[in-house]
């Protein structure tokens, strides 16, 4: 690889970092202001006096997406210590296992967390949990994703091992 392709990967880590950035930035945004937004909606189109439980109840509909931007967030970070020249092998690993716990993090929140908190909120309204499969599926890729992370790892104290023997 030449110096120019090394500097243009760089240059492009660097911009997807910004990318990740505006992303976490607006969407996390986006999400706190419909927290406050829904019960002023409520109030407006239907007369209703927004309760905290209504506010308490959209804010946990939210944490999955809190739990995803985080994933987003973590490979921005990845993304910037690559543009700023750390190697490649030990971003991989450490971006590998966070985007993993984040994915399987928010993956169970939607299927078990989001519907059992709501019940508590809406006092027994709802089920158990929610048959939510990308939520099911990206909970898998998350786990996937942490035991790459794993492994990639367990490679590079392989490679160092094999490295001190030559």
């Amino acid at each position: 690889m030449s110096q120019n392709d090394i500097d243009k990967f760089r240059r492009m880590c660097g911009q997807f970092r910004w990318l990740a950035m505006f992303m976490v930035i607006s969407v996390g945004a986006l999400l706190a202001l419909m927290a406050w937004v829904a019960p002023l909606l409520l109030l407006l189109f239907h007369k209703a006096s927004p309760t905290p439980a209504i506010i308490l109840a959209v804010t946990i509909q939210n944490l999955p997406a809190v739990c995803y931007l985080f994933g987003v967030w973590s490979i921005g970070q990845a993304m910037g210590e690559l543009a700023r020249g750390r190697l490649i092998q030990p971003t991989l690993a450490s971006a590998l296992r966070r985007v993993g716990i984040a994915l399987g993090v928010g993956g169970v929140t939607s299927v078990f967390v989001v519907s059992n908190l709501i019940r508590l909120v809406q006092h027994g309204k709802g089920g158990y949990l929610h048959f939510d499969v990308p939520g099911m599926t990206l909970g898998m890729i998350g786990g996937a994703l942490f035991l790459q992370g794993r492994v990639v790892d367990q490679a590079s104290r392989i490679q160092s091992e094999l490295d001190e023997m030559i």
